[in-house]
């Protein structure tokens, strides 16, 4: 997929979806809209966003409760989702990276950023389709291509970072990668994250998979070792 590309902008004040849908359409960027996550998810399935860009307070459905039912669709469970919100405390920022949130964006933020992080995100999210790219190791496969992954026959549903960051450390196994590198390879340049934002991803792989293949190299990075 090239830019421009298609986005859902959720939030229940008016005044903020006309303005970062202004902004965004100035771009070049088809827009759809919803007030809260109930029509959200509705909107979703009809409009097939490239990108949601989804505020977390909210009535009927919160953003994370939405998110979470996004992701178990299998139309979404790649689709770049970026939070946008008020709330910007550390605990609330950990969880939306947890349940599978590609960014966590705090209000208020000039428009220039937003658009630039919003590309950020859609070029990550950019196949490869005309060559299949696959890692084996043993039981476990990693299509990078269809952003599959299987073990033992069984799929493992990873959201979108997860899956990078796996794909990434097993593309040489044994290699220690280094924190700041990983940061930049998986979240890119055009995103500033935290250290804890790599903490939270492979925690969740590692539930994810029941196998532990990813090692901490405590102050350093983390490497991948298969059995």
């Amino acid at each position: 997929m090239d830019f421009p590309g298609k986005i859902l902008v959720v939030d229940d004040e008016p005044d903020i979806v006309e303005f970062i849908s202004y902004n965004l359409k100035t771009k070049g960027y088809q827009i759809a809209t919803a007030k809260d996550g109930v029509e959200a998810i509705k909107k979703a399935k009809d409009f097939q966003p490239d990108l949601i860009l989804l505020d977390i307070m909210m009535p009927n459905k919160d953003g994370m409760q939405t998110l979470k039912e996004l992701r178990q669709l299998p139309d979404f469970e790649n689709t770049a989702i970026i939070f946008l919100t008020a709330l910007s405390d550390e605990k609330s920022e950990i969880e939306g990276l947890s349940i599978g949130a590609d960014d966590y964006i705090s209000k208020p933020i000039k428009p220039e950023l937003l658009v630039t992080r919003i590309a950020a995100a859609l070029r990550r999210t950019k196949v490869d389709e005309d060559q299949e790219q696959k890692i084996s190791f043993n039981d476990l496969e990693i299509n990078k291509t269809k952003f599959t992954v299987t073990y033992k026959g069984e799929d493992i549903m990873l959201a979108k970072k997860e899956f990078e960051l796996l794909s990434l450390l097993a593309s040489k196994p044994g290699r220690v990668f280094l924190r700041n590198e990983i940061l930049q390879r998986v979240w890119g340049t055009d995103v500033i994250v935290g250290d804890r934002t790599i903490d939270v991803h492979i925690r969740k792989i590692r539930q994810k998979l029941g196998i532990d293949l990813i090692t901490t190299v405590k102050g350093v990075g983390y490497k991948f070792e298969m059995a």
